[in-house]
């Protein structure tokens, strides 16, 4: 976790440090902030407005995953050992006992599957696997609304080029002349839309394939967590 954390952070930094620098060649007297504000005000804030709900939207939804997703992680082989140390001395509600103690799905799944061991390996199988069905689903949670935002950036950003152009047109058709100076404005309102639309898109970029990689470490390790339980179940019930 900490190396993904380490190249995120890293590729955040030359990010935006690349966005600054080139801000930083344009305007050497205003700050980076200055710059990137009135960049926001020539873009048309009605646009670039929308772009940035999208972007607060999408980091809320990333970082409360991301809270969450590091909360779920636990170490599944002490989880394990615990539990096999509990069956063994006190039984399965020893066990159930830790299970409850501990924190994150693995434990979760662990005591649905204990809880039905009366009843059968089959039966605390069944339940072992419908319970990780049901985990699985609140670690992926508001997931697809990250990927919508990342998917909508873009398109707003294209559509405030679209209008941006329209706008280019309009002037050449009511001044009748197709001199730079009449284009340039609205020219520079579909740039501009354009680059903080991509600029969105790749920050929660970033974010997305972090955090659907933790969820395959979390599942992964619900999994091995899963077929070790039903083994020691096997040999406690023998």
């Amino acid at each position: 976790m900490k190396k993904v954390v380490n190249i995120l952070t890293v590729t955040g930094f030359m990010f935006f440090g690349a966005i600054q620098s080139a801000f930083a060649q344009e305007t050497a007297e205003q700050t980076f902030h200055q710059v990137l504000k009135q960049r926001f005000i020539e873009g048309d804030p009605g646009f670039m407005g929308i772009v940035l709900v999208a972007l607060i939207l999408g980091l809320a939804i990333a970082i409360e995953r991301i809270i969450y997703l590091n909360m779920a992680t636990t170490n599944t082989k002490k989880l394990i050992n615990n539990v096999e140390d509990a069956l063994s001395s006190g039984g399965v509600e020893a066990a159930k006992e830790v299970c409850r103690n501990s924190k994150g799905p693995v434990a979760s799944i662990f005591y649905q599957g204990l809880d039905r061991v009366d009843e059968g390996i089959e039966a605390a199988e069944k339940a072992v696997i419908g319970y990780g069905g049901v985990q699985m689903g609140l670690l992926e949670k508001n997931v697809s609304w990250l990927s919508l935002f990342i998917a909508l950036a873009p398109m707003l950003g294209f559509m405030g080029t679209v209008i941006g152009m329209i706008k280019a047109f309009d002037s050449i058709e009511v001044s009748n002349d197709i001199s730079p100076a009449v284009v340039a404005g609205g020219i520079k309102v579909a740039l501009l839309t354009t680059v903080f639309g991509l600029i969105v898109a790749i920050i929660l970029q970033i974010f997305y394939n972090y955090i659907v990689s933790k969820v395959d470490s979390i599942v992964n390790s619900m999994e091995d967590a899963s077929i070790s339980l039903i083994d020691t179940l096997v040999k406690y019930k023998k």
